[in-house]
């Protein structure tokens, strides 16, 4: 309870936290205020810092977002929830996104109060993520979209005024194909378990990758059986259909087995094969046989693609973002920072250090040629035998050098991750920008959730097979090597846009850093890698064999750590990135990247320098 001598800020905390407790009916929650999202983990909650005005709209708001921490501790199964959560990024996010709504809605029914605490959050949430200045399905997040419509068919309450406009681009698309869904979630608010088989049908009708989404247990089980029996009756097409793929990728050269001519052609092949063999025996020791296929000189077919590129962007980062609400992300950071200062700042002062150490000048004394040592003059005065000295300057070895973090904004990252990342690269690039090191900060993630224009452009060609990737890139530069700092600090802020994380292709993003790398003039090229996934994009992986960008990526990564004079390190957060990258390290908990950042380019500053090699001017190309 709050104090007579507390201030009016402490006994507000106190009190939304004993408010909390209550609503949630969970005695032991814990209620912390930190500069960031609301989010909760187990029984530990975290609001957002109320400002010292504390006006009435900002009471409500972070009312608001309490209350919906503690229904969803009231009204949540997080067995059942996990049991039946899709598997794609889209269609998960979906799935939590609309179940917060059902506990949210639950809630707003008993109790008026924590329904206009609900709807103020909410409607500062719209406008603090600037729903009210989409203007086209590209930029309109989905998931919010659904989440919209589905809280409106529920309590019959219309959409935010900030976020109307958005919902209404969607509204026509989504309620054709998924209507019925909105009145069946209705229906199942008060059971999680059917709540969730509403969801899921509904994903699976909006075409996210859910086929089996309405199918209830047994059906499941029915279909695993006959899937099961359908897989022994067609072993063979397996094969064939790996075949195609092998020789789409440019693997083998030889026809597909069933056309004229292929089965003689294999008995041939066969016959020259143990002709081939005999020779190579101690009779005929002269040749030997090379087997076909993959290994001869035959030059190969592209391994990926994009099925268009005219719908990727590279992008500045003031660009995605009007000037006020970046200027609100910044502030935002500016208060995070605030909170970490103290420990990311001694190492950056390690890393400073240790950098200017290796800038300091050196002499050489008592040389018959140079500059006049002036501190040797007395000894000339005392004894005129003495002859003069003089003194000359050692070359330094530190090279000219340019550093590049490239981070994943995929939405994954969603939360802490994204944050530290920021938070990170504004105190690296401070840093090396004290140290006469140029820094440039890049960010990668697609334009659309499930594909986005260049899949409508594959749909309207017929869905023409192995199309590559389908999604459209966007290339995102938050700081040029050659802006300073000051000039964009704000910038950094976008990071923590949410609507600005969606999914991710590493192997496109890292070979557009590595080009922007290899134009510079600087004699040392660093490439540092953020990210906490492997590369995925639904649409692209649906129609692709599983492992099409993750293949991509290792080629990428294996051309730039072999063939070119760009050092490449990368840090996983939560991921292990080791299996990629020849450097990497790996993060568990992502309140590690600032120092573990700082401590991999001091390594890499450290490492003894090394004379390229003559053969490496060969390899400067465009991977």
């Amino acid at each position: 309870m709050a104090k007579a001598g507390d201030g009016p800020i402490e006994a507000f905390r106190q009190v939304t936290a004993a408010a909390m407790r209550a609503v949630s009916h969970e005695p032991e929650v814990t209620v912390t205020f930190v500069p960031e999202a609301p989010s909760l983990r187990g029984h530990d909650a975290r609001l957002p810092v109320p400002s010292r005005d504390l006006t009435g709209e900002e009471v409500a708001v972070v009312r608001g977002e309490a209350d919906a921490l503690a229904l969803r501790l009231r009204y949540h199964d997080d067995e059942t929830h996990t049991k039946r959560r899709p598997a794609g990024a889209m269609s998960r996010a979906i799935f939590d996104s609309v179940e917060q709504a059902r506990c949210e809605i639950l809630g707003a029914r008993r109790m008026s109060g924590v329904a206009a605490n609900l709807a103020a959050a909410l409607d500062e949430r719209c406008r603090a993520q600037g729903f009210a200045r989409v203007v086209d399905r590209e930029s309109a997040p989905l998931v919010e979209v659904v989440s919209l419509l589905a809280r409106e068919a529920i309590t019959g309450a219309p959409v935010p005024d900030n976020a109307r406009r958005m919902v209404d681009l969607w509204r026509p698309w989504i309620e054709a194909r998924a209507g019925a869904d909105f009145a069946a979630l209705s229906r199942a608010i008060d059971d999680q378990m059917s709540f969730a088989a509403a969801a899921r049908r509904l994903i699976a009708d909006l075409d996210l990758g859910e086929e089996d989404a309405a199918a209830t247990e047994s059906e499941e089980e029915q279909r695993e059986g006959d899937q099961n029996q359908a897989g022994e009756d067609s072993g063979g097409e397996s094969d064939g259909e790996q075949q195609a793929a092998e020789s789409l990728a440019g693997a083998q050269s030889r026809e597909a087995p069933g056309e004229e001519g292929s089965e003689g052609e294999a008995e041939e092949s066969e016959g020259d094969e143990a002709e081939g063999m005999g020779e190579d025996g101690p009779d005929r020791p002269g040749r030997r046989w090379r087997p076909h296929g993959p290994f001869t000189n035959q030059p190969h077919e592209p391994l990926y693609k994009a099925f268009t590129t005219e719908f990727d962007e590279i992008t500045q980062a003031d660009e995605l973002c009007d000037p006020d609400e970046l200027a609100r992300l910044r502030l935002h950071l500016d208060q995070q920072l605030g909170h970490l200062q103290s420990v990311i700042g001694r190492l950056a002062n390690r890393l400073q250090r240790r950098l200017l150490a290796r800038q300091n000048r050196a002499w050489e004394f008592d040389l018959e040629e140079g500059l006049l040592d002036a501190a040797r003059l007395a000894r000339v005065v005392v004894n005129p035998v003495f002859p003069l000295s003089y003194k000359r300057e050692k070359e330094t070895t530190f090279r000219d050098t340019v550093v590049t973090l490239l981070i994943d904004n995929s939405g994954s990252m969603r939360g802490r991750p994204i944050t530290v990342a920021a938070m990170s690269a504004d105190i690296l690039a401070r840093t090396l920008e004290r140290c006469g090191v140029k820094v440039e900060i890049l960010g990668f993630t697609t334009r659309a959730w499930k594909g986005g224009q260049s899949r409508e452009r594959w749909l309207a060609a017929g869905k023409p097979p192995a199309p590559g990737r389908l999604n459209d890139l966007r290339h995102i530069v938050y700081k040029s090597a050659d802006a300073p700092w000051r000039r964009a600090r704000k910038s950094l802020g976008l990071k923590l846009r949410e609507g600005l994380l969606k999914e991710n292709i590493d192997g496109e993003a890292l070979r557009w850093a590595y080009n922007r790398l290899l134009a510079r003039s600087e004699q040392r090229r660093i490439l540092m890698v953020i990210s906490d996934g492997a590369p995925v994009d639904d649409s692209t992986l649906s129609v692709n064999p599983g492992n099409y960008l993750e293949r991509h990526l290792r080629e990428v990564i294996e051309y730039i750590e072999m063939h070119t004079p760009v050092e490449l390190s990368a840090i996983g957060i939560g991921h292990d990135v080791t299996r990629y990258y020849r450097r990497a390290v790996t993060l568990v908990d992502a309140e590690q990247l600032g120092g573990t950042m700082m401590e991999r380019l001091a390594e890499l500053f450290d490492e003894e320098e090394e004379v390229p090699a003559p053969s490496r001017g060969r390899h400067r190309r465009r991977a």
